[in-house]
């Protein structure tokens, strides 16, 4: 068998040697083979290092699902270089926080994403940036940021471009390459967590490909294809489950489809023409797929799950209703090369049928949580405690999830902190207080629910449509609470300890006793 390479560049490396005219990545506009991703990421990868970008280096990359997203990724990936992939849905006051936490020093992104401009966001963003010159940026909430790449025509003075006719020899690239191990720093992926502030996932080289490496096996298993692999990736490859196929898609001849916009017709388009045999995703935008009005009519017979097989892909051959546990951004999407302990409240380990808190360790896992040491994130015997409740069955290998330990919202395959939602909805003048919970809901897992009490005596008057668009200024859409209640203090049901009871609160929501409404 041949040995698993353990970096980014030596996986590229085999695949553009063994597989490089099969077509890798599709958009709605450009195709990428695994020659073309090659090529193009060591010339971008040559100029980097011109310029001076290298081995830890911080690079934000502030692009939607494209081929230049896989470019740039793989071309710091091959010098090195630390790679934080940024949300395009974050707000301005999101941005400004992760680029802040990430301590990032280089910043991309194209002109326009969809049709929001880019360059107004970043200003948007950070208030002093305009006027300020480019490669010389002092912004005191993002104080390690230098340099902004816009890769496109811009008249922003605080924007840099790449010399495209700069680069150092091929000899230097090759050498630099060489330099770039299975323990060096690959990848920051930021999540929503206990906190108020999104957790920053950091995985090495070495953890990132071995935990991508049964993703082809994976997505056969839940598309029921035996053959080559022609997936349309429904997620975005800024968030654990779009690094899982763009990575995955290197260890064997893949075709991933991905677009820069979730639109149900596009992709029923790009799954049609492109003989796709299956979509992974979040099972809303495969209902969304469903109900699209040309569903019907399309030939979707390379694809038979998309039309027959289960909403969600984890619901997929399960024998009990709990559905497999999906990807998790502290194992790189996977659980291979990972020891695994289900344990009761004790720490004891539970039989086989019965749920227990999930607790994960080894090169598997994350290095860690960016600034954050050790000791804060796995015990003494270096276990990391999920607070995901679990369970497995005699002689099945998957694990099934029932749920969690955590007050962690999961609305729509993407996690989201109440911490972080009660500060923003909290610090409205119309807001008293504030509690954030998710209450099941059948297409989206969870929805998030925002229970406030008023500042003025007459809760009737407040309008929740009003603090939804507020909150939608400071947050991502899939943060803003879509379930609201208006009560009074008194209501709110309190521990001895005196902090909120949220289990009872969350019970009066679903049996009726706290009335809510939607915005």
């Amino acid at each position: 068998m041949t040995a698993l390479p353990l970096t980014v560049p030596a996986l590229l490396a085999r695949a553009a040697l063994d597989f490089g005219e099969h077509t890798y990545l599709v958009t709605p506009t450009d195709r990428l083979t695994y020659g073309d991703a090659e090529r193009r990421s060591a010339d971008l990868a040559r100029q980097l290092l011109y310029e001076g970008v290298g081995k830890g280096s911080r690079v934000g990359l502030f692009f939607p699902n494209s081929a230049d997203w896989v470019v740039w990724w793989l071309a710091l990936s091959r010098i090195g270089a630390l790679v934080i992939p940024l949300s395009t849905m974050y707000t301005p006051a999101e941005l400004r926080k992760v680029l802040r936490l990430a301590d990032v020093g280089l910043l991309v992104g194209p002109p326009t994403v969809l049709s929001n401009d880019v360059a107004e966001r970043f200003e948007a963003a950070f208030g002093d940036l305009a006027g300020q010159q480019a490669g010389r940026l002092t912004l005191p909430e993002a104080p390690y940021l230098r340099r902004i790449v816009l890769t496109g025509a811009t008249d922003r003075s605080w924007a840099s471009a790449l010399d495209h006719t700069a680069a150092v020899p091929e000899t230097i690239l090759a050498a630099a390459e060489a330099e770039v191990s299975p323990a060096d720093l690959a990848v920051v992926v930021h999540t929503s967590g206990s906190t108020a502030d999104p957790k920053g996932v950091v995985h090495t080289h070495g953890t990132l490909v071995r935990q991508t490496s049964t993703w082809p096996a994976a997505v056969r298993v839940v598309t029921s294809t035996a053959g080559e692999i022609r997936v349309l990736c429904a997620m975005p490859f800024f968030w654990v489950g779009g690094l899982l196929a763009a990575t995955g898609a290197l260890h064997e001849p893949t075709t991933v489809l991905v677009l820069p916009k979730l639109d149900p017709g596009t992709a029923l388009d790009m799954v049609e023409r492109e003989r796709a045999t299956g979509v992974v995703g979040w099972p809303a935008f495969t209902q969304r797929l469903r109900d699209h009005p040309s569903f019907a009519g399309r030939d979707l017979s390379s694809a038979p799950t998309l039309r027959d097989g289960p909403l969600d892909i984890a619901m997929t051959d399960v024998p009990d209703g709990f559905p497999v546990h999906r990807t998790m951004s502290e194992t790189a999407g996977g659980f291979a090369y990972t020891e695994m302990r289900i344990v009761d409240d004790a720490g004891a380990d539970v039989d086989e049928g019965v749920t227990g808190e999930l607790l994960i360790r080894g090169i598997g896992v994350m290095a860690g949580y960016n600034k954050r040491e050790r000791c804060e994130t796995f015990d003494a015997d270096g276990w990391y405690h999920t607070g995901d409740r679990v369970y497995r069955r005699e002689g099945d290998p998957r694990l099934f999830y029932v749920g969690r330990t955590t007050d962690l919202i999961k609305a729509a395959g993407a996690n989201v902190s109440p911490l972080e939602v009660e500060a923003v909805v909290a610090d409205l003048p119309e807001v008293a207080q504030c509690l954030v919970l998710g209450v099941d809901d059948e297409e989206r897992g969870e929805q998030v629910c925002a229970v406030v009490v008023p500042t003025g005596p007459d809760g009737s008057a407040v309008d929740v449509q009003y603090l939804a668009a507020r909150t939608r200024e400071q947050l991502s859409g899939y943060k803003v609470p879509t379930r609201w209640a208006v009560v009074s203090g008194d209501r709110i049901p309190t521990l001895p300890s005196g902090k909120f009871d949220r289990k009872t609160l969350r019970a009066m929501i679903i049996d009726g006793t706290i009335a809510t409404s939607g915005s």
